[in-house]
């Protein structure tokens, strides 16, 4: 399970994030780019002692400060039901991509194939060119 999808099925859900510095952020997660930046609302930030809190509306987390992060159960749970899906879906695709096989609808002569038309280079069969 890669962390980016995770915390891209984790939009709109609870999150708890732990900076490097030790302060804690708890809130909903609005959005998550590729570099793990994320966006949360509804936030209660607390300090590294424990012993401040602050309610924000809304806070931006640049990704290489995050030490840790606690995401629910339900939402891991999600993310494996949908790799599940994803690899049955790959796995039906490529089963019954190419039935055909090699080499069918192919061959040579005909008129609609190269050198079909009876005489060196395809052109006219009757030999007079027009």
């Amino acid at each position: 399970m890669l962390p980016l999808s995770l915390l891209h099925t984790a939009a709109g859900h609870p999150l708890l994030v732990e900076l490097k510095n030790g302060e804690t952020f708890n809130g909903h997660l609005v959005n998550c780019d590729n570099w793990m930046n994320l966006t949360l609302r509804e936030v209660i930030q607390t300090s590294p002692d424990g012993d401040r809190f602050w309610r924000l509306p809304e806070c931006y987390i640049r990704g290489n400060t995050i030490k840790y992060l606690n995401v629910p159960e339900e939402i891991v749970d999600m993310v494996k039901e949908e790799e599940i899906k994803a690899r049955q879906a790959r796995r039906g695709r490529e089963n019954g991509y190419n039935n055909r096989g090699r080499g069918q609808n192919r061959g040579r002569g005909g008129q609609n194939y190269r050198g079909g038309g009876g005489q060196r280079g395809g052109g006219p069969a009757s030999g007079n060119r027009a």
